[in-house]
C-alpha cells in the first residue's frame, strides 16, 4: 500500500516536470524571436490600422540601408497562400528586398489584417473581388502613413509593389490619392475565387474599375505559365484596365520554370524583372545605382565581396555560388577548399554540414566553412 501511495504521489510531479521540459523549447524560441538579417538592418514593427473598435496591429518588416537617409521607400504587398491566413509566414521577399536596399531604398512589407501575427481577421468580401482589393488597400494606406513618420524615409519618393493578392491590393490602392506615391508595380496580381461562378470575369471587372479611378502609372509582370491566371484572363485584365483609363505597361515575360506566378520571389527571376523595374524607376525620377560599401561592420563588408573569399577569386563557378549564398535566406552556410572548390546550402536541416558535403563532393582537398548566415567564420573555423 505504501508503494502504491508513494507511486500515486510521484506521478503528478513527474507529469508536471515533463510538461515543463516540453514547454522549455517553446519558451526559448519565443524569447529568441525570429532571425533578422543584420546586413539589411531588418526589423519588425507593429503598425496600427483602422480606428475605434476596428483597430488592428499589422506585423510589418522593414529593411533599410546603413545611415540616416532619408531614402526613397518601396512598400511590398504579399500574396495569399492557401489555407488559414493566420498560419501564413511573415513575408520578407528577401531577393527583392536586398536588391532595393542595395540601390538605396527602404523596404516595408506589411502583413495585412488576419495574416501571420497581424491582429484582426482577413476580410473575405464574398465574391466581390474589386471590394476585396479595396479592403486590403486600407491596411496598405495605414502602413504608408506610418512610413511617412519615419525620419529615414523620404516621404515624397514612394513606389508601391504587390505580388498576387498583393498586386490586386496595390492596384486598388492606386484609386486613392496617396501623398508621395509615384508609381505602382504589379507582379502577377489578382485573386482567384474558384468557389465563385464567373470569377475570371469578376477579376477583369475589378481591374477595369481600378483603371477608371486609377491615379498612378503602373508596371505589370505576368507570365504564360501562371498557375493562377489563364493567359486569356491576363490579357483581358490588362486590356480592360487600359481601356478604362489606367496607365499600365505590361511585361509579358513568357514561361518561367514550372510556374511563372512565383517569379518575383525567386533569385532566377531577378534577371527578368530588375531591368524593367530599373527603367520604370528612372522614368519616375528615382535612383537605381548601387550604394557604395559603407558601415563599420567588417563582416558585413567582407560578406558582400565575393572576389575576396579565400581560394575562389579565380573560380567563376564559386563566385556564382557565393553570390547565391549571399542572396539566400537564413539559415545558410558557405564552404570552400584550397583548390577552388566550394559549396553552399540554405534552409532545411543542418546547412553547415550540407555546405561542407557539397564542397567535398568533387575534391579530395579539405573543405571548411567560410560564412554562416551573416558571420564570417573562416578565420576561426577549425579544419574539418
Amino acid at each position: 500500500k505504501r508503494s502504491s501511495a508513494s507511486s500515486g504521489c510521484k506521478r503528478p510531479a513527474m507529469h508536471r516536470l515533463l510538461a515543463l521540459l516540453l514547454a522549455l523549447p517553446l519558451l526559448v524560441f519565443a524569447a529568441d524571436g525570429p532571425r533578422l538579417n543584420k546586413a539589411l538592418n531588418e526589423q519588425i514593427v507593429f503598425v496600427r490600422s483602422g480606428s475605434g473598435l476596428f483597430v488592428t496591429e499589422l506585423e510589418t518588416t522593414i529593411f533599410k540601408p546603413d545611415g540616416d537617409g532619408p531614402y526613397p521607400l518601396v512598400v511590398i504587398n504579399h500574396g495569399k497562400e492557401f489555407g488559414n491566413p493566420k498560419f501564413q509566414p511573415r513575408a520578407r521577399y528577401i531577393v527583392a528586398s536586398r536588391e532595393f536596399v542595395r540601390r538605396g531604398y527602404v523596404v516595408m512589407i506589411p502583413m495585412r489584417s488576419g495574416f501571420s501575427k497581424s491582429s484582426g481577421g482577413y476580410i473575405e468580401g464574398g465574391c466581390n473581388i474589386a471590394g476585396n482589393g479595396l479592403a486590403q488597400a486600407a491596411d496598405i494606406d495605414a502602413a504608408l502613413a506610418h512610413a511617412r513618420t519615419l525620419p529615414y524615409v523620404d516621404s515624397k519618393r514612394i513606389v508601391v509593389v504587390g505580388q498576387s493578392h498583393g498586386g490586386l491590393s496595390t492596384m486598388a490602392l492606386g484609386t486613392t490619392e496617396q501623398a508621395g506615391v509615384l508609381g505602382l508595380i504589379n507582379f502577377a496580381g489578382g485573386l482567384r475565387l474558384d468557389r465563385c461562378n464567373g470569377w475570371e470575369a469578376s477579376l477583369v471587372e475589378a481591374f477595369a474599375d481600378y483603371g477608371k479611378a486609377g491615379r498612378y502609372r503602373s508596371l505589370w509582370f505576368y507570365g504564360d505559365n501562371d498557375s493562377y491566371w489563364p493567359k486569356k484572363t491576363i490579357d483581358e485584365m490588362h486590356a480592360a484596365h487600359v481601356a478604362a483609363g489606367g496607365k499600365a505597361r505590361m511585361v509579358a515575360f513568357g514561361s518561367f520554370k514550372g510556374d511563372s506566378h512565383g517569379m518575383f520571389s525567386q533569385q532566377d527571376g531577378l534577371a527578368i524583372w530588375w531591368p524593367e523595374v530599373e527603367k520604370f524607376l528612372i522614368e519616375l525620377g528615382l535612383p537605381v545605382g548601387q550604394l557604395p560599401a559603407s558601415g563599420t561592420d567588417p563582416d558585413s563588408l567582407r560578406l558582400a565581396a565575393a572576389g575576396k573569399v579565400p581560394f575562389i577569386a579565380e573560380s567563376e563557378r564559386c563566385r556564382r555560388l557565393y553570390q547565391l549564398f549571399v542572396d539566400a535566406d537564413y539559415p545558410r552556410a558557405f564552404a570552400a577548399s584550397g583548390n577552388g572548390r566550394c559549396g553552399y546550402a540554405w534552409g532545411g536541416e543542418d546547412p553547415r554540414k550540407r555546405a561542407i558535403d557539397f564542397c567535398r563532393a568533387k575534391t579530395e582537398e579539405v573543405c571548411k566553412l567560410y560564412a554562416i548566415d551573416d558571420e564570417i567564420t573562416w578565420r576561426n573555423e577549425a579544419t574539418n
